[in-house]
C-alpha cells in the first residue's frame, strides 16, 4: 500500500486523459469525477479504473472527442446522446441539463444513451445540491448480476444515488449499488487474495460461493439481499427499475446487451440500443415548499436520527453520506492510499503513454 496526494493523482489522471485525446475541459471534468471516488473511499471506482477506460479507448469503444448533445426534449425532460464519450464527461453534461430544466419549470429529468461507465453515482446527484435541489442519479452497467432464481447474468450492479440539501447539517447523500456488493469490491478482494462474505456471489451452477473470483469463473453477483429469504427479489426489482429508466427509456442497451466494461470482452451481437444508459433528476426544493423551511426540517430530521439510541457496541447512527464525507476530509489532508497492484498498473500505463506517475 502506498499513499499519494490528491494533486499527484489528479495531475497524472488529467495527463492520461489528455494523452488519449480528450479536450482539456473534458479531461478536467473526467479527472474530477474519477478522483471524487478515491476521496470518498469508493476505491473501486477511482483511479484503479483508469487503465480500463484507456483500454476501451484503444478498442475504439470510447470516443475521446464526443459531440455530446440533446437529441430530444420537452420543457422538463430530455434525452442526451453521449456519442460514445467517457461517461465521466457525458453524465455531468446531462445532469447540468436536468438542473437547467429544473430552474425553469421546477423539475428536470434526463435519460442518456450512447454513453460509457460514469464513475460514482454520487458525484452526479450531488451537483444539484448547490442549487438547492434534490439530485437523482442512476445508471445501468455490465451484466454481472443474476436475478433471483436465475443462473444467467442479466443485470448490472445498477446504482442509485439521491442527494438532498440541508441547512446547517451536511447533506443527505445515498449512493448504493442494487447488489449486495459492487463488482469493484470483488476486484479489491481479488487484489488482496481474500474471500467474499456469504451472500455476495453465486457460482456458475447458481450455488452460493465465497470466492472473490466467482464472477470471473462464470458465476454472478447477487441482488441486494443475497437470496429470496433475505429479500433478493427487492434488490432485483430495484436493479430492474434502474435498467429500465436508464436504457429502455433512452434507447441505450439494457439487460444482457449492456456492453461489458472490460475491453477483452466484445459487446454482444444484435445490440438493442446505443451504449450504456443513465438517468438523472433534479428537483427544485422551492417547487414544493420554501427552501429554507425545507432545509431547516432536514436539519431536524438528521439531528433526530443522529440522536437515536444505539444498539450494543455501536457508537452512533450514521446519516447516508457521513462516512464518505469524513473520509474525504482525511484523504484530502493525508493522501489517498492505493494498493500495490493498482500502483503497478498505473506506473506501467504511464510508462506506455509517456505520462509520469
Amino acid at each position: 500500500m502506498q499513499t499519494f496526494s490528491y494533486e499527484q493523482l489528479h495531475r497524472f489522471t488529467y495527463g492520461m486523459l489528455v494523452k488519449i485525446g480528450c479536450p482539456e475541459v473534458d479531461a478536467k471534468i473526467g479527472t474530477d469525477v474519477l478522483l471524487s471516488a478515491d476521496l470518498r473511499g469508493v476505491d473501486s471506482h477511482g483511479v484503479a479504473r483508469l487503465s480500463g477506460y484507456v483500454r476501451l479507448w484503444e478498442k475504439g469503444r470510447i470516443n475521446a472527442k464526443p459531440n455530446v448533445h440533446v437529441s430530444y426534449e420537452t420543457p422538463s425532460t430530455a434525452v442526451v446522446d453521449g456519442d460514445s464519450g467517457l461517461g465521466l464527461v457525458v453524465a455531468p453534461f446531462a445532469m447540468k441539463v436536468a438542473i437547467e430544466k429544473a430552474k425553469n419549470v421546477g423539475t428536470g429529468w434526463v435519460s442518456v444513451k450512447n454513453s460509457n461507465h460514469y464513475g460514482i453515482a454520487g458525484y452526479h446527484s450531488m451537483m444539484a445540491l448547490e442549487h438547492d435541489m434534490i439530485g437523482i442519479s442512476l445508471t445501468n452497467a455490465s451484466p454481472l448480476v443474476a436475478p433471483t432464481f436465475s443462473r444467467e447474468r442479466l443485470l448490472g450492479t445498477n446504482p442509485i444515488s439521491v442527494a438532498i440539501p440541508a441547512k446547517n447539517q451536511p447533506p443527505f447523500v445515498a449512493d448504493m449499488a442494487t447488489t449486495t456488493a459492487a463488482n469493484g469490491k470483488l476486484e479489491i478482494l481479488q487484489r488482496k487474495g481474500l474471500d467474499t462474505p456469504t451472500g455476495w456471489v453465486q457460482d456458475k451452477d447458481g450455488s452460493p460461493t465465497t470466492s472473490a473470483n466467482g464472477v470471473k469463473d462464470g458465476g454472478a453477483l447477487l441482488p441486494l439481499g443475497g437470496d429470496r429469504e433475505h429479500g433478493s427479489h427487492k434488490g432485483y426489482a430495484l436493479g430492474a427499475i434502474v435498467d429500465i429508466f436508464s436504457a429502455v427509456l433512452s434507447g441505450a442497451n439494457y439487460g444482457p446487451w449492456v456492453p461489458p466494461f472490460v475491453a477483452f470482452l466484445d459487446p454482444l451481437p444484435n445490440l438493442v440500443g446505443e451504449g450504456i444508459g443513465h438517468f438523472f433528476g433534479a428537483m427544485r426544493v422551492d417547487a414544493f415548499r420554501p427552501a429554507d423551511e425545507f432545509k431547516s426540517h432536514m436539519d431536524n430530521w438528521i439531528e433526530r436520527f443522529r440522536s437515536a439510541e444505539t444498539t450494543p457496541g455501536n457508537e452512533k447512527v450514521l446519516i447516508p453520506g457521513d462516512p464518505e464525507r469524513e473520509l474525504e476530509a482525511i484523504r484530502m489532508k493525508e493522501g489517498i492510499p492505493l494498493l500495490d497492484p493498482v500502483v503497478k498498473d498505473l506506473t506501467e500505463l504511464g510508462e506506455r503513454f509517456g505520462v509520469k506517475f
